[in-house]
C-alpha cells in the first residue's frame, strides 16, 4: 500500500468506499430509535428535486449536513438525519411533455442523464420513453440521487424515505391545508404573481429555471406618464426611483426597438411591445387595445413635458431594454451609471442624430442635474463611480455593479439638495415614497410589475408579472402571523452564520400574499376545491414532521385512507383521544401511541442546513408555517446555511459545459475526497471555487496522510515524557479541544485545518525533533485522530481504523476527550520557540554570509521575567526598578531594566509569563542535539551571566523567550 502512486491510491480509495457503504448499510448504524434516555438530534436538509441529476452545487449542502451529522453523533448525540425527494409541480410534467412531443434537445439532455446511469443503448431509450410518463422520470432520479448519496458516504436513515407525490404524503398535506384554512391564513382572492405565459398559470421558484440559485423576485416600478407634444399620447417611462424625476434630463428609447399606442382606462400610452403583453396580464379588469405601432427611431428628436412641467428631448439608447418593464426611460445622469455612460457617448457622437433628422447640436446644453448629496462624493455620483470602474460604453456588463453602488450609498447616505420645498433635504428612501405617492394620486404615474431578471418556467414559458383573480393564496401578512415568526426569528432561533439573520428579518417584513395552488401539476389536491393543486413550494414546508413517522406508516402498512385529519391532529398536536381515532381508523391505539412518541421525541428540528438562495421563499415559508401549525416548543431551532459553488472562477451553467454531475464525484474522483475539498476549501458564508490544482494538492494530503498511519502500523503507541513529548500530547489535546469548539461553531474549514492540517504540522515537528522514533506517537494517536476526522473522511477512517488494529465503527464511537494526554502548556511555549530560534539562527547566517561553525544561545535570567511581571501588575518604571535592585543586587545596570521592559512594551509576549527561565534553559539545553542538526552549526547554551563573564558581545539583549544569538 505504501508504495501505492497516486492513481493507484484514488482507485484504493474508491474501493474501499463502497466497502464501508456496505458494511454501514448491513448494520444499520444510521438508523436511529427513539430512545428517551439519549439526548436527540433532528438534522435536515431540503429534499432535492428529481427532474435530473444532481451538480457538486447541490453536493456542497448535503455533504455539509452529514458531516454535521456525524460529528453530532461524536459527540453523544441521538442523530436522525432522513431525506426525501421532491417531485410537485409542473417542471417534471413539462418535462415529460417535450418528452413526448419529441423536442431534439430534451431528449439529447435526457438521453444523457440516463446514460450516466446505464450504460446498455437499448435500455437507455426503454427508459427515455417511459419519461413520458412524469412519476416514472421523478422515480427514475429519485432512485439515482439515492445511490449517489449513499456513493458520498452519507450517512442517511433511508426508511424514512418518501416522495411528495405519494398518497401518503399527499394525506398529511391534506390535513396541513386544513389547519391553515382554518386558521384563515388561506382564502382566494387577486394577487400579483410570477405567472407561465405557455402554461398560463403561476409558477413559483420550484418551477422556474435556475431559481434556486438565482432568485426571481418581483419588483414593483414606477410608470410615469410624460405627454407628448401635439399629441394626446404618454410615454410611459418606468422607473424604481421616482425622486429622479426632479433631475430629469431626457427620455431613452431604443431606436430598434417596437412600440405599441395603446388605449388604457381612457388614456393613450405609448410602451413597447413586449410591456402591452405585460400591461394586459397585470390589468385583466381593463380594456387595453392597440390604436397603432411605432418604431423607437419614429419618437427620436420629439419633445415631452414631464409632471413636474420639465421639457425632455426624447433621445436613442442602445441599452434601454423593450422586454425590461416598459420598455422606455428617462434619464437622470447624476444618479444613474447608464444614463451618463449613454449622455456622454452621444455628446462624443452628435452627428448620430442625423440619421433620425435630429440636429446633433441639441445635446450640447443637456448636462447631469446634481439633486442628491452624499458625503464624500463632490461630483456627481454615477461619473465618479463609471470612472472609477473606467467605464466607457453604455453596453459594459460593469454598469450593473456600478448601478448597485451608487443606488446602494444614496439609499443609506443620501440627501436632496433641491429647492423644491416637498423634498429639499429629504433622504432618498423619503423622497422616494412620497415622490410615489403624489405622482400616483395625481394619476401622473402608476404602478408597473417586473422581475428582477428575465426568467423561464422549467417547460421554456417566459415568466412574466401578472394579475391573477380568483387565485388560492396563503396570506403571510396577517399581524399575528408575522408577529410570531418575528418573535421565532429575533428570539428563538439561531442563524449560522449570523449575518444572515438580518435577510430572515428583511423577507419577513416584506413577504405578503403568495400563491398556493394552480390547475396544473403533480402534487396534493387542495382538499376543499380538488381541481387545484398545491403549488410545489407551499407543500414543502413542514414535511419534517412526516420523517418522524412515515417508516412507521411503511412497517405497519397503513394506508392512506386511514391517514384522516384527525390522526394527524392527535400524532402531531395532541389534540383529540387515540381511542376514538382508533375505532374510526382501524389502526390500533398502540401504533397511534408509538407515532405520537416518536414525533414528540424527534421534533422539533434542532438543525436545519441549506443554500443561501433559500432564504427569500423556502427557508422564511418553513418559518411561518411552524408558528402557525405548532406550539412554541416544536418551533425550528437552528439554521444554518451554505453559499454557492462556481468552477475554476466562472458560474457552473449547462450552456458553458462546466457543471460537473454529482454522479462522477465517486467514479471520477472519490468520496472522501471530495468531502475534504468541499470542507476545507471556503468558509460557509464564501462562494466555493472548485479548482482542479487544489483537488490535487488535497489528494497529496491524503495521500501522505494515510502512508504516514500505515508506517505506525505494526508499531507499538507511546508518547515518552520527556520535554518533546510533553509538548507533542499537550498540543495535540489542545487540537482536540479546538477543533470541536470550531465544529460546534459550524466554523467547518477552521475545524479541518486544526483537526488535519495542523495535526500534520505538529507530527512533521515532532519528527524533526525525535527522528523516527515519532511513528510511536502517531500511533499512540491514531484513533482520536481518526475519530476526529471521521466527520469528513469517513471512509478512509474507518479503514485505517481497522488496518491499524481498531474495532467496530469509528461513525459511531465518541468524539475524543484528551484526558489521556498530558496538559502541559510550558513545554508547548518552549518547545514552539526552539523552531524560532532556528529560523533567527538561519537568518543572522544570511546576513554574515561567510561560512560560520559555532553559536551561543544566551539565555535571560529569571529577574527580566519578574521585571515584566511587575509591569504588566501595572507598577511604575521607578518602582520596578528599585525592587529588582533590592531582590536581585542590579545596581548600577538600571538601564537594563529599562529596556527589557520597554522591548516587552513593544512586542508583548503574553507567553512569556506561562514559563520560567529554569525550564527555558533546561529546555535549549536538551535541545542542543536538534539545533545543530537543524543549524549545521555547534550549539552552547549559557546563562546571560555566564556569557557576559566570557565577553560575549551582546549578551545582555537575552530576553526572556528570545535568547541572545552569539554567531563566531
Amino acid at each position: 500500500m505504501i508504495t501505492l502512486d497516486k492513481k493507484d491510491f484514488l482507485e484504493w480509495m474508491r474501493s474501499i468506499e463502497a466497502k464501508w457503504q456496505k458494511r454501514w448499510k448491513e448494520a444499520g448504524v444510521f438508523e436511529p430509535k427513539a430512545e428517551e434516555s439519549k439526548v436527540k438530534y433532528f438534522l435536515t436538509v431540503p429534499y432535492p428535486y428529481t427532474n435530473g441529476p444532481l451538480h457538486i452545487g447541490h453536493g456542497r449542502t448535503y455533504t455539509i449536513g452529514d458531516i454535521i451529522a456525524r460529528f453530532k453523533r461524536l459527540t453523544g448525540y441521538n442523530v436522525l438525519f432522513p431525506m426525501a425527494f421532491h417531485i410537485t409541480g409542473t417542471p417534471i410534467i413539462a418535462i415529460s411533455e417535450r418528452i413526448a412531443n419529441k423536442d431534439a434537445k430534451t431528449l439529447d439532455m435526457y438521453r444523457s442523464y440516463i446514460s450516466s446511469y446505464v450504460e446498455d443503448r437499448e435500455k437507455v431509450e426503454e427508459i427515455l420513453e417511459s419519461f413520458k410518463d412524469p412519476l416514472k422520470l421523478a422515480t427514475f432520479f429519485a432512485e439515482k440521487v439515492q445511490s449517489d448519496f449513499e456513493a458520498l458516504g452519507y450517512s442517511i436513515d433511508w426508511r424514512r424515505k418518501f416522495h411528495t407525490g405519494e398518497p401518503i404524503y399527499n394525506a398529511f398535506v391534506t390535513w396541513q391545508y386544513n389547519r391553515l384554512r382554518k386558521l384563515g391564513v388561506v382564502a382566494k382572492g387577486e394577487h400579483v404573481v410570477t405567472y407561465c405565459l405557455l402554461h398560463k398559470q403561476p409558477e413559483g421558484e420550484d418551477d422556474i429555471q435556475d431559481a434556486d440559485v438565482n432568485p426571481v423576485e418581483i419588483l414593483e416600478y414606477t410608470a410615469i406618464k410624460f405627454k407628448l407634444e401635439g399629441s394626446e399620447s404618454s410615454l410611459l417611462a418606468s422607473t424604481l426611483r421616482p425622486e429622479t424625476l426632479l433631475g430629469a434630463t431626457n427620455i431613452w428609447v431604443n431606436p430598434e426597438a417596437e412600440y405599441v399606442i395603446v388605449e388604457f382606462n381612457g388614456e393613450r400610452l405609448i410602451i413597447s411591445k413586449k410591456a402591452w403583453v405585460k400591461l394586459t396580464h397585470q390589468h385583466v379588469e381593463s380594456d387595453i387595445r392597440i390604436l397603432g405601432e411605432l418604431k423607437g427611431s419614429e419618437l427620436i428628436g420629439k419633445t415631452v413635458e414631464s409632471p413636474l412641467g420639465q421639457k425632455l428631448l426624447v433621445l436613442p439608447a442602445a441599452f434601454v431594454d423593450p422586454g425590461n418593464a416598459t420598455g422606455i426611460v428617462y434619464s437622470e445622469p447624476s444618479d444613474a451609471p447608464y444614463d451618463y455612460v449613454a449622455l456622454i457617448e452621444l455628446k462624443a457622437n452628435p452627428h448620430l442624430l442625423g440619421a433620425y433628422g435630429v440636429d446633433g447640436r441639441v445635446v450640447e446644453n443637456i448636462n447631469p442635474i446634481k439633486i442628491i448629496e452624499v458625503l464624500g462624493i463632490a461630483d456627481h455620483h454615477a461619473k465618479a463611480v463609471v470612472e472609477k470602474y473606467g467605464i466607457t460604453s453604455q453596453l459594459d456588463d460593469r454598469l450593473e455593479e456600478a448601478t448597485r453602488e451608487v443606488y446602494k450609498e444614496q439609499f443609506y447616505n443620501g440627501k436632496l439638495i433641491v429647492d423644491h420645498p416637498d423634498f429639499k433635504g429629504l433622504s432618498v428612501p423619503e423622497a422616494r415614497d412620497k415622490m410615489k405617492k403624489k405622482l400616483i394620486s395625481d394619476g401622473k404615474a402608476m404602478v408597473f410589475y417586473e422581475l428582477n431578471r428575465r426568467a423561464f418556467c422549467r417547460g421554456g414559458g417566459e415568466i412574466i408579472v401578472a394579475k391573477i383573480r380568483d387565485q388560492w393564496f396563503i396570506d403571510y401578512s396577517a399581524p399575528w402571523w408575522k408577529d410570531k415568526t418575528r418573535n421565532l426569528i429575533n428570539e428563538r432561533l439561531e442563524i449560522i452564520p449570523p449575518k444572515y439573520k438580518k435577510a430572515f428579518q428583511d423577507v419577513l417584513e416584506w413577504v405578503e400574499k403568495r400563491p398556493c395552488a394552480r390547475k396544473r401539476g403533480l402534487g396534493t389536491k387542495l382538499p376543499w376545491e380538488p381541481d387545484w393543486i398545491i403549488e410545489s413550494l407551499s407543500d414543502s414546508t413542514i414535511y419534517m414532521a412526516f420523517y418522524t413517522i412515515v417508516h412507521k406508516i411503511r412497517e405497519y402498512r397503513i394506508p392512506p385512507e386511514k391517514l384522516i385529519p384527525t390522526f394527524f391532529d392527535y400524532v402531531f398536536l395532541g389534540e383529540g383521544c387515540a381511542e376514538e381515532i382508533s375505532k374510526e381508523t382501524g389502526i390500533p391505539v398502540e401504533l397511534i401511541e408509538e407515532m405520537r412518541k416518536e414525533f414528540n421525541y424527534w421534533y422539533p428540528v434542532d438543525h436545519r442546513h441549506t443554500g443561501i438562495p433559500h432564504i427569500s421563499n423556502h427557508l422564511t415559508f418553513y418559518l411561518f408555517h411552524h408558528t402557525a401549525i405548532f406550539p412554541e416548543d416544536k418551533w425550528p431551532r437552528i439554521i444554518s446555511l451554505n453559499e454557492t459553488v462556481i468552477r475554476e472562477g466562472a458560474k457552473m451553467s449547462k450552456s458553458k459545459g462546466n457543471v460537473i454531475p454529482l454522479r462522477d464525484i465517486a467514479r471520477n474522483y472519490s468520496a472522501d475526497l471530495f468531502r475534504f475539498y468541499i470542507a476545507s476549501a471556503a468558509s460557509l458564508d464564501s462562494v466555493l471555487d472548485w479548482k482542479q490544482k487544489e483537488i490535487e494538492l488535497v489528494l497529496d494530503g491524503l495521500y501522505r496522510f494515510t502512508n504516514t498511519m500505515l508506517q505506525a502500523r505494526s508499531i507499538e503507541g507511546e508518547i515518552p515524557s520527556d520535554f518533546y513529548g510533553r509538548w507533542f500530547a499537550s498540543k495535540f489535546r489542545k487540537i482536540i479541544s479546538d477543533s470541536r469548539k470550531s465544529m460546534e461553531l459550524l466554523e467547518v474549514r477552521d475545524y479541518v485545518q486544526k483537526a488535519f492540517y495542523h495535526v500534520m504540522n505538529l507530527i512533521e515537528q515532532y519528527r524533526d525533533l525525535v527522528g523516527e522514533n515519532y511513528l510511536k506517537a502517531v500511533k499512540y494517536i491514531s484513533e482520536d485522530w481518526l475519530i476526529m476526522l471521521n466527520p469528513v473522511i469517513p471512509h478512509l477512517t474507518e479503514e485505517l481504523n481497522e488496518l491499524l488494529g481498531g474495532g467496530g465503527f469509528l461513525s459511531i464511537s465518541e468524539w475524543p476527550t484528551g484526558s489521556r494526554y498530558w496538559e502541559d502548556e510550558e513545554s508547548e511555549v518552549l518547545v514552539d520557540s526552539l523552531f524560532a530560534l532556528v529560523e533567527d539562527v538561519r537568518k543572522i547566517l544570511e546576513v554574515l554570509k561567510k561560512p560560520a561553525t559555532k553559536a551561543v544561545i544566551i539565555v535571560a535570567p529569571e529577574w527580566k521575567r519578574e521585571a515584566l511581571r511587575l509591569y504588566r501588575e501595572g507598577k511604575g518604571m521607578k518602582s520596578i526598578i528599585e525592587e529588582l535592585k533590592s531582590n536581585y543586587n542590579l545596581r548600577g545596570r538600571e538601564l537594563e531594566i529599562v529596556e527589557t521592559v520597554q522591548t516587552f512594551s513593544r512586542n508583548p509576549n503574553e507567553d512569556v509569563f506561562k514559563t520560567s527561565s529554569r525550564r527555558e534553559y533546561e529546555v535549549l539545553q536538551y535541545s542542543v542535539n536538534f539545533l545543530e542538526r537543524k543549524t549545521g552549526l555547534k550549539i552552547e547554551v549559557l546563562w546571560e551571566d555566564e556569557a557576559r563573564a566570557r565577553g560575549i558581545p551582546r549578551s545582555e539583549k537575552a530576553q526572556p523567550l528570545k535568547p541572545a544569538i552569539y554567531v563566531d
